[in-house]
């Protein structure tokens, strides 16, 4: 591109952006080479891929940096393909696996990716001990010993050694998350200040090897990526990436149509219904991994009452609210692994049926009813859900009363185990079924001095010795066929006997001009990728 070309290119970019609203027939139009995205993106409190914990700090990460594993973005349900490291092979043992790094790859730094970037990578994210950190800590990597248990032999060659047998696919599933990027070593600690690893640095820069690097973040106002031309999967054809911070969905929905955004992933369903019928724009519909759910403290003794806990799962109009308060955003699911993870289970056993409820109840000895209180988040969508469930549960006899407050405040009452019932949801934390299994199923310790908040059973005070056994099993089972039908199993009876009312699963819908394809939103296992992209 020659210097008047460039200059003109910039100066169509400033004019999307900086005059989002104006008048006049003329449509606006992004430039050829740079995709522009309206979304929220006030959740970033970190660009360090080892603190990097939020969806959109993810969805930028995913970008900038690479893994040693990773996706085929045009078939992600394909599973983990090899990423940095070109292949990898495991001990008979299953406790060490040797991975061979893919040469000639560079990071944006110039500088070649090798094996000693790789051990000092996870070395580090171990040994900041950032919130992700247990994504690789629970291999049994610890400030003490993960200089040992990781390591690179030689320039090519990474050895990182697991505490036990894990199954192959829990550990390499993990080495996918943002945690297990790859940072350039010498670019990182030729930043470091007071032994960080140049953390305080890598918090608002980037040193990765990925399809883009970082020209700019503006916290709670944007970013813009710039492409990497020697990106190892292929040159982008998107030169820039240009992410606005906008939440508001109507906001989002005039930039889209007067072409001054291509794609707007905040929509409600009104608005999404609104574009369906613009032939400039399209609504791609892909399935993430959030499920919505409620749950009940079995430490409230009338909330303890297998019947109680059986009568709510037949309080929920599960089909009425995805037609309408979750209209095309969510589906019905009740299963704590999200569809397209491995073990699936597609079982949805309940529906709305009242009389059934109030039988329950009556067995539960409450046939003249009871009373509960649900703890809520007070946005919108959370709020519609939680009257929903408090007119059905009225119809069966349940006097249900409404407490809500801020996401922090009603977490701090959830993970202090002092709710009645729970209104909320959960995402995965890394793309294999133990994410969802190890918080929904595994409770190895039920008293208040355990402190297990991460895990939903333990808030939940569920006890279950049995299950959290079968759950433990399952993580070590090496067998892909047989370890998939364990995490089946123990769903079956999750469904049946847990405490927990599991209702649906989220789609994204994103709209888009419809010039602009080959965005993948990352589906149910990662985050958005922005390479793909052509207009």
């Amino acid at each position: 591109m020659n210097v008047l070309a460039k200059s003109f290119a910039v100066a169509a970019l400033a004019a999307t952006v900086a005059l989002p609203f104006h008048s006049g027939a003329v449509r606006a139009a992004t430039p050829a080479d740079t995709l522009v995205i309206a979304t929220g993106i006030d959740d970033i409190v970190s660009l360090d891929p080892a603190e990097v914990f939020e969806f959109s700090g993810g969805d930028l990460a995913n970008n900038v940096y690479d893994t040693l594993v990773t996706f085929d973005p045009a078939n992600l349900s394909g599973g983990y393909i090899p990423g940095l490291a070109e292949s990898w092979t495991v001990s008979e043992d299953g406790k060490t696996f040797t991975f061979k790094m893919r040469p000639g790859v560079k990071f944006h730094s110039g500088n070649p990716v090798t094996a000693h970037d790789a051990a000092f990578s996870l070395q580090r994210a171990i040994l900041l001990n950032k919130t992700p950190s247990f994504i690789l800590s629970q291999f049994g990597l610890t400030a003490d010993n993960v200089k040992e248990m990781v390591k690179a032999t030689d320039d090519m060659t990474l050895v990182v050694t697991t505490d036990k047998k894990y199954a192959t696919s829990f550990v390499l599933n993990c080495f996918t998350a943002t945690i297990g990027s790859i940072v350039d070593m010498k670019t990182a600690m030729e930043h470091e200040k007071d032994g960080d690893f140049g953390y305080e640095w890598l918090k608002t820069n980037s040193a990765g090897s990925g399809a883009y690097s970082l020209k700019s973040w503006k916290p709670n106002e944007s970013y813009v990526l710039e492409a990497n031309p020697d990106y190892w999967r292929g040159a982008p054809a998107m030169k820039r990436v240009f992410v606005r911070h906008i939440t508001e969905s109507a906001s989002q929905r005039l930039l889209l149509e007067k072409g001054d955004v291509d794609a707007a992933r905040n929509l409600s369903p009104d608005d999404i219904t609104a574009v369906g019928g613009n032939a400039d724009l399209r609504v791609d519909s892909d399935l993430r991994g959030r499920i919505i759910y409620f749950s009940l403290n079995q430490k409230v003794e009338r909330l303890a009452n297998p019947k109680v806990v059986e009568a709510m799962k037949y309080m929920v109009d599960y089909d009425g609210m995805t037609k309408s308060i979750l209209k095309g955003q969510y589906t019905v699911h009740q299963a704590f692994l999200p569809l397209t993870y491995l073990g699936e289970l597609k079982d949805k056993p309940y529906k709305l049926d009242i009389a059934k409820a109030k039988a329950l109840l009556a067995e539960a000895g409450y046939a003249d009813g009871l009373e509960v209180k649900i703890l809520a988040r007070n946005d919108p969508q959370t709020m519609e859900i939680a009257q929903a469930l408090q007119a059905n549960m009225a119809s069966a006899g349940v006097k249900a009363t409404i407490d809500s407050g801020t996401g922090k405040q009603t977490l701090g009452v959830y993970r202090a185990r002092s709710h009645e019932i729970y209104l909320g949801a959960w995402g995965p934390d890394y793309p294999d079924p133990q994410t969802n299994a190890d918080t929904f199923a595994h409770n190895p310790d039920n008293s208040d001095e355990a402190g297990l908040t991460g895990k939903l059973a333990w808030r939940n005070a569920w006890a279950i010795p049995e299950m959290s056994k079968e759950t433990e099993a399952a993580v070590q089972e090496s067998d892909r066929d047989t370890r998939a039908e364990m995490y089946r199993k123990i769903q079956k009876e999750h469904q049946m006997t847990s405490p927990f009312v599991i209702m649906a699963q989220k789609i994204e819908q994103t709209a888009l001009r419809a010039n602009v394809k080959n965005l993948y939103t990352g589906s149910a296992v990662t985050s958005v990728f922005y390479w793909t992209v052509t207009k």
